[in-house]
């Protein structure tokens, strides 16, 4: 493998699966001089580069901090499990993407904290990047340890190895905390001394700085009162009140290796008001703050240009209860359909948008609906203040699958408070119902899909004082599900059962348990939120370890009137709102959504009609103090931004409940017929005139880091590269279109090619010159377009124009020690003496014979001085085969198979680089226009 020789990393990259998750370089990337800034931070994301790539916050982070004058920030990932095996054989940091600076080389390092099984994984980060796991053992060489995010709202059982916690909202908090770091370190100030001023700015935990105490009645050990004088008695969560002040990002970098939602995303407004009693994040971002629609607009157009995404998405916690869904979702697609840009939107119920906004989402390419009705009855949903009924699922199913759809997905949860068998029954039910209105439309084609987790009561909700289900109850509910999804025919999907379990104790659980987190880690525990890594073994033997941690007050239920492990954080939620609405939970009462109309059905509400009126808005005094006037002003200014109010409302059919438009791909909605008449709905959505396509073929340079993009990642690249450049690619048609390219064979990950080959169709004409210009502007590190020809009607494909390919093969010298000079002379000539070369080789993960000589034109030894211009060269002693393959023999013959079977080594070995120099065609012309 080829790379940058002074990256660490380079000696062992392909060893790894998917390399370019660890080297930056993305397109947008950004890389400041430390000495121009006087706080360098880390942006640590404790899981694997392909989710952290998807995570808002840290866009939002990277880019606001990066824009700051005298911040800067940096991105770090979780090592996957190969890749922290080679790390740790060799004694090498983890180093961040943009510079390959050692986390322990930065001022701050900061966490993520998304999800409880990643704790081992922030333990990981931290002694990879040379960092003392507990805060205490740190001193001021030591980067100072923060960590945010959900998880922060209840920060005990990682405490010990965090600095400091940000609770809450980070635009405004995190650059002040920066910035007095600065000031205390400039003025030589102690780590304690430190962490004690950064306290006095609220919204700031710093458990050192705070005493414990155990609880007689509980066996909970609590956070009592500061140590040090000037610090608060609890640290009262930050709410940036107006998000408009710091607009979401439409630079962030672009991924290389493919991310978990590959698209572009753009937060719309931040907080809930459903009031599901199971969920934190519907309590603890209150209160519900919208996004600009014109800045909404404008972020997702920007962005898509800027970053070339074929998919964009609008997301939220709720977004149904965005006061002008509707409007707004038609103004994005009328800005992205003429770009062939199709949108995703999440936490959509269908409930409150009209018919034709439903058949213009139809447009967009969709492969099925997702829902999430929670309970399988009525019951139960009135339980966790779910406002929908058997009638609105029905309805919606109806409207879902007449319009089209084929599939549906239903997610559930099982073991919430009260339930019964006949609830978990009623799940499968519930799908079966769905399937069968499915099938109605579909002559027994439609699918269901039911997916099902467990319920973990979370801090800061009703439900927080809950038990969560036993390890046995679990399975016994689980298998009631698996019999009734064989009988009715349905896809089960199913969450393990012991991960419910440890993020119940790591959820609800205090301080102690850092002990047993890294415990369990050093028994091996990476990734523990991958069934596949979850080793339960070690984490029962963890446990067992520390036997004086009540765990079963952890997973037990919790009495109403006891202190909690996180009641010294302020997430302004009064305890008594909690109390309440867990009481009426224990009743079946349902509390309608607050912020919307009193009086107005809870199932029926368009927002769009009823936000502007006067009515009294819901409000439960939860603690939030929202300014519902306000509220009700901005959601009026914002319809009347988007022209919702001047045009006359109509009623609509209603189709309920939580839905996400699950959609791939580019999109682009057929235009009316030409008599002016809509076309059919049968009509697929991509079978009409583009226009003529233009065939482009272009010559391309694939260096370091480039190199390190597998061709699937690279075949998703280019169309972006094609779209940054301002040009149209020709798509496919019908409901799965993709930009239509050919490629040239591709490379093995990590090989440079510095001549390689793809034919791109274009909706256009553009000149040659020009097109190699805007493409070298677009593309990604490495990626260089070194010459265009417009291909003419009647030319041959890409592929039955390749003629040969051109490989330079080195070797390394201690592999070639012992052998003579004289032997290694002669060796290419005895190769093509030979009338066949038999070779066992790996094709597909089977082993086979094949003949490598008829694919060999020529192979000889080349010269330092004679390799092509761009050919990465080794150490004194390598030696350098020039390989020359046919590319239109029977088999596919490599060249380093070629190399091994020259020089009598055994199949598979390792000690050669390989560079691609040339491709050559069979009809190139022979004055392509060159830049």
């Amino acid at each position: 493998m080829n790379l940058d020789p002074k990256h660490p990393y380079t000696p062992f990259l392909h060893r790894v699966e998917k390399p370019a998750r660890y080297v930056g370089g993305e397109y947008q990337q950004t890389v400041k001089d430390p000495s121009t800034v006087r706080v360098r931070m880390a942006l640590a994301f404790p899981d694997v580069y392909d989710i952290g790539m998807s995570h808002l916050g840290t866009k939002i982070l990277y880019s606001l901090l990066n824009k700051h004058p005298d911040l800067l920030a940096e991105r770090a990932f979780c090592p996957w499990t190969d890749m922290e095996r080679e790390l740790r054989a060799r004694d090498l940091p983890l180093l961040s993407l943009e510079t390959a600076t050692p986390l322990s080389g930065f001022d701050v390092v900061g966490f993520s904290l998304q999800y409880e099984l990643t704790y081992t994984n922030v333990l990981t980060m931290l002694d990879l990047g040379g960092i003392p796991f507990r805060a205490a053992d740190r001193d001021e060489s030591h980067p100072l340890i923060v960590a945010g995010g959900p998880n922060a709202t209840q920060p005990e059982p990682i405490a010990p190895f965090i600095d400091v916690f940000l609770v809450g909202d980070a635009e405004e908090k995190l650059p002040e905390m920066l910035l007095r770091y600065a000031d205390c370190r400039d003025a030589g100030m102690s780590r304690r001394d430190t962490l004690i001023e950064l306290a006095k700015l609220g919204g700031l935990y710093c458990p050192a700085l705070y005493d414990t105490r155990l609880d007689e009645r509980t066996g909970f050990l609590l956070v009592d009162r500061p140590n040090a004088e000037g610090v608060p008695e609890k640290v009262q969560r930050v709410i940036l009140e107006d998000i408009d002040r710091y607009p979401f990002p439409d630079d962030s970098p672009v991924a290389d290796a493919e991310a978990i939602f590959d698209r572009m995303s753009v937060e719309i407004a931040r907080g809930c008001t459903e009031g599901c009693r199971f969920c934190q994040a519907g309590m603890i971002y209150r209160p519900v703050r919208e996004r600009d629609p014109e800045q909404v607009v404008e972020t997702l157009v920007r962005a898509v240009e800027k970053g070339g995404y074929d998919e964009a998405s609008m997301t939220t916690l709720s977004t149904a209860d965005y006061s002008c869904i509707s409007p707004l979702i038609k103004k994005v697609m009328e800005r992205l359909k003429p770009e062939k840009v199709s949108l995703s939107v999440a936490s959509l119920r269908a409930y409150g948008l009209d018919e034709d906004l439903l058949d213009e989402i139809r447009s967009v390419r969709a492969t099925g609906l997702t829902f999430a009705p929670e309970a399988g009855t009525q019951r139960m949903r009135d339980v966790v203040n779910k406002n929908i009924t058997d009638e609105d699922l029905e309805r919606t199913a109806h409207r879902v699958f007449s319009r089209g759809w084929r599939r549906m997905k239903l997610y559930f949860m099982i073991g919430l408070p009260g339930e019964t068998d006949e609830d978990v029954a009623g799940i499968m039910e519930t799908g079966a119902r769905m399937k069968r209105i499915g099938h109605g439309y579909h002559g027994g084609r439609a699918g269901v899909t039911v997916s099902v987790s467990s319920h973990v009561p979370k801090p800061w909700t009703p439900f927080q004082w809950c038990a969560v289900d036993d390890l046995d109850t679990i399975d016994r509910k689980q298998g009631i599900l698996h019999g009734l999804s064989r009988r009715y025919r349905l896809e089960f999907r199913r969450h393990d059962a012991r991960t419910t379990y440890l993020e119940c104790i790591l959820g609800r659980g205090d301080r102690r348990l850092a002990d047993v987190i890294e415990t369990v880690w050093r028994a091996g525990a990476r990734f523990d939120s991958w069934d596949e890594h979850l080793k339960w073994d070690e984490w029962l033997a963890a446990l067992a370890h520390h036997e004086d941690i009540p765990y079963e007050a952890f997973t037990g239920t919790i009495p109403v009137d006891v202190p909690l492990p996180w009641e010294h954080l302020d997430m302004q939620l009064d305890r008594k709102f909690l109390e309440r609405d867990y009481k009426r939970a224990l009743k079946d009462k349902l509390s309608p959504p607050c912020g919307k109309p009193v009086g107005a059905q809870v199932h029926h509400t368009n927002l769009a009609d009823h936000d502007a009126d006067e009515r009294i808005l819901v409000c439960y005094h939860c603690g939030v103090a929202c300014d519902m006037d306000g509220m009700r002003t901005e959601r009026a200014e914002f319809l009347t931004k988007l022209g919702a109010l001047e045009a006359p409302q109509r009623e609509v059919e209603e189709l309920p409940t939580d839905a996400i438009v699950a959609t791939e791909g580019p999109s682009v909605t057929p235009p009316p017929s030409k008599n002016g008449k809509k076309r059919p709905r049968h009509v697929k959505p991509h079978d009409f005139d583009q226009g003529e396509p233009e065939r482009y073929r272009l010559r391309f340079a694939k260096t370091s880091p480039a190199t390190l993009t597998g061709h699937l990642d690279f075949v998703r690249t280019l169309p972006r590269v094609v779209r940054r450049a301002g040009l149209t690619a020709y798509y496919s048609e019908g409901y799965h279109p993709k930009p239509v390219m050919e490629f040239s064979p591709p490379l093995p990950l990590g090989t440079p090619g510095l001549e390689e080959a793809v034919d791109v169709m274009l909706a256009g004409t553009v000149d040659p010159g020009t097109l190699v210009e805007r493409l070298n502007e677009a593309a990604p590190d490495g990626l260089r377009f070194l010459e265009a020809e417009h291909v003419a009607t009647g030319r041959r494909k890409l592929s039955r124009a390749l003629r040969a390919a051109e490989y330079v093969v080195r070797l390394e010298a201690d592999w070639l020690a012992g052998r003579t000079e004289a032997d290694l002379a002669a060796a290419p000539e005895r190769f093509l003496a030979e009338m066949e070369v038999p070779w066992q080789v790996l094709r597909k993960r089977k082993e086979k014979t094949v003949d490598l000589r008829p694919a060999v034109e020529t192979v000889r030894w080349i010269a330092d001085d004679d390799l092509p211009p761009g050919t990465p060269r080794g150490a004194a002693g390598d030696r350098h085969l020039h390989v020359r393959i046919r590319l239109d023999a029977d088999g596919h013959v490599r060249p380093e198979e070629v190399a091994a079977a020259l020089l009598g080594a055994d199949p598979g070995f390792e000690p050669v680089h390989i560079t691609r120099t040339r491709l050559e065609l069979a009809d190139r012309r022979p004055e392509p226009v060159a830049v």
